[in-house]
């Protein structure tokens, strides 16, 4: 049950960050007047690629932290609802 949490936390953190790191390297690639700045077309292409591949994988990793908390979420509540019942049973 721990480990959901724990992997949900890494994952969207991770995915975020992700995301966050490649926006930044975007941003900071753009001239003054908007144009990126590549040296070569090979390149542009090629990191392109690699940015778009990595967003890709961002967005799933978000996906992946938050289904781990929700599983998280949902077998707490099980837990809790599972103890309830048992504390009803033994005070009957």
């Amino acid at each position: 049950m721990v480990a959901s949490l724990v992997l949900g936390i890494i994952a969207l953190v991770l995915g975020l960050v992700l995301r966050y790191w490649i926006n930044r390297r975007k941003f900071y690639r753009r001239s003054p007047t908007g144009a990126d700045g590549f040296s070569s077309y090979e390149k542009s292409v090629a990191i392109k690629f690699i940015e778009r591949v990595g967003k890709w994988i961002a967005y799933a990793l978000i996906i992946f932290g938050l289904l781990f908390l929700w599983s998280y979420s949902r077998q707490k509540k099980a837990k809790e609802k599972a103890s309830q019942n048992v504390e009803t049973q033994n005070s009957r």
